[in-house]
């Protein structure tokens, strides 16, 4: 299993609320585009089908792991809670023991990363 990508990347500053619900929106469009999932949907409120649960949960761990986003920051981000992201980080982590899904997450790094490079997010 290859390392995380955030891990590379310490988060150097505070980011502000109206940034951080930037970074999430980006996150957002980033997921849905590349499991084509309808990015309304990553945005509804409430319960969603389990493959639109999956890929905001995706989205969450990458800007968790990837972006150094703080869980309570995420949640806001994602319209959930703290313990909603906490839950989405556990189950993408204890997946990555699947090596299709671990390609599949490492993709999802790696484009975040790209998107994100020469942004203060990645500084």
């Amino acid at each position: 299993m290859a390392a995380p990508v955030g891990l590379l990347l310490p988060r150097l500053s505070p980011v502000s609320e109206e940034r951080v619900t930037d970074i999430c929106e980006c996150v957002m469009d980033i997921v849905a585009a590349l499991f084509n999932v309808s990015g309304k949907e990553l945005r509804r409120p409430g319960r969603s089908s389990i493959s639109v649960t999956r890929v905001r949960q995706i989205g969450m761990y990458i800007a968790h792991v990837v972006l150094r986003l703080k869980m309570a920051e995420i949640g806001r981000g994602f319209g959930r809670d703290r313990k909603t992201v906490q839950h989405a980080c556990h189950f993408v982590e204890d997946m990555r023991d699947d090596e299709d899904f671990d390609r599949i997450i490492h993709l999802t790094e790696r484009v975040t990363v790209a998107a994100f490079r020469h942004t203060e997010v990645m500084r």
